[in-house]
């Protein structure tokens, strides 16, 4: 494959990561050769499985398809994605397509193109529907579903049976009499794995949110961070979890990435944890379980589903170069390729016919089972990246301090955030 150069490479020394020498530019050549900018976020834990390989490898085939056409691929570990975006953004050097987590604030600021302006109806009418409609704000869709996932509890079989734990947790106290005994056979063994570091916390705090029937919003839309049953939720991990030694020493300050690793490694009794950690636990020899989210007092009937999403950008006026890329990139033999390298669920419907059918993807049944029931982000508030990217770098502190207080300050900042808009 031929090594690809991307804009920022002739930056002089010190530039921001992601900000090109000049303005945005229109990417058109003298002879008419458009130059796509591609953003994506990196699924891989490890270079070998980069998603830069993935990306670079499509690029290709689309350029040889379209000659007329190049792409400048970057990809960005999901830790930096969010705020190098934002660099981007402000200094006018956005790129044509972004991959990423949320969408809603660059609709807010008028950046993105509607989904039927950049998608042929074929390509948009192949959207499971139900993840089209949550990338829409305000009746009109924007966002366009790449990948999908659920979450669910991981349990290492093996370090349980030595513990004495016959069946997976079903409650909070399932989990904390499964640690402790996990802990007593195990002393060099995490026995549960609470990511609450800046590239996980909005998950992991969710989905414990839910369990005690707490969550981001009430049934109006409004934010509720700081309700009774999140801050009850935090002080139950923090008294039951965090302070007798049951997970990490500082959850605010550990990611999901560590977390999974650690649990490939087997040196992990459980966690939650997403499809892409299927692979991970296979290459790592561990003899794994699923089941659904213990919940305060049951075992969840719902779970929460995850959307990763595509965007255009207005501002180089790419709208039909664009339009032949996403066609192409969401083309069946496209995303099948993706979902099946990570693990990940389809979001278009002749990929999850596939997958389905095909009896290769066994692995993946409980989480199909699981996500016609899953709970989102407020994936259509134009506020949401913004309050995202507040509790990813403080909510997690609310299981080493005063839980009330943190989520009170987070509350706060997202009745301003929404003051604002």
């Amino acid at each position: 494959m031929k090594k690809r150069t991307l804009v920022l490479a002739a930056c002089t020394a010190g530039a921001l990561v992601l900000t090109a020498c000049g303005g945005g530019g229109s990417g058109e050549s003298a002879d008419g050769t458009v130059t796509l900018k591609l953003v994506a976020a990196d699924y891989g834990d490890k270079a070998s499985n980069s998603s830069t390989v993935y990306w670079e490898d499509l690029a290709e085939r689309f350029e040889k398809a379209n000659p007329k056409i190049k792409v400048d691929v970057q990809v960005v570990n999901w830790n930096d994605i969010d705020t190098q975006v934002k660099t981007m953004i402000q200094s006018g050097n956005m790129p044509d397509v972004l991959q990423t987590g949320g969408y809603a604030d660059k609709v807010a600021d008028d950046l993105l193109y509607k989904a039927e302006d950049v998608l042929s109806p074929a390509t948009r009418d192949n959207l499971v529907d139900t993840f089209a409609r949550a990338g829409e704000v305000d009746g009109v869709q924007y966002g366009i579903p790449f990948v999908s996932s659920a979450r669910a509890l991981f349990y290492n079989k093996k370090i349980f049976a030595d513990a004495g734990v016959t069946e997976p947790p079903k409650s909070w106290d399932d989990i904390k009499s499964a640690a402790e005994r996990i802990r007593e056979s195990a002393p060099d063994v995490i026995p549960y794995a609470l990511p609450l570091g800046p590239e996980e916390a909005q998950g992991e705090s969710l989905i414990w949110e839910l369990g005690n029937g707490g969550g981001y919003t009430d049934a109006d839309g409004k934010y509720t961070l700081d309700s009774d049953a999140n801050v009850e939720t935090f002080e139950w991990l923090r008294a039951n979890l965090v302070e007798p030694g049951l997970t990490y020493g500082n959850p605010a300050a550990t990611d999901r990435k560590t977390a999974f690793a650690d649990f490939a490694a087997g040196k992990a009794g459980m966690l939650n944890g997403h499809p892409s950690l299927i692979q991970m636990s296979k290459d790592g020899n561990v003899d794994y379980g699923v089941a659904p989210i213990p919940g305060k007092d049951a075992a969840l009937d719902s779970t929460l589903g995850v959307a990763d999403w595509m965007m255009a950008f207005k501002d180089r006026g790419h709208q039909e170069e664009i339009r032949k890329f996403l066609d192409f990139a969401y083309s069946k033999e496209n995303t099948l390729k993706f979902d099946e390298m990570y693990n990940l669920m389809p979001v278009t419907e002749d990929t999850l016919r596939e997958m389905t059918s095909s009896g290769k993807h066994k692995d993946l049944e409980p989480f199909f089972e699981l996500l016609p029931k899953a709970s989102f982000y407020p994936l259509g508030d134009t506020t949401w990246d913004a309050v995202s990217a507040e509790i990813k770098k403080s909510g997690g502190t609310a299981v080493g301090e005063d839980p009330a207080k943190v989520l009170g300050d987070l509350q706060k900042k997202a009745e301003q955030a929404t003051a604002d808009q």
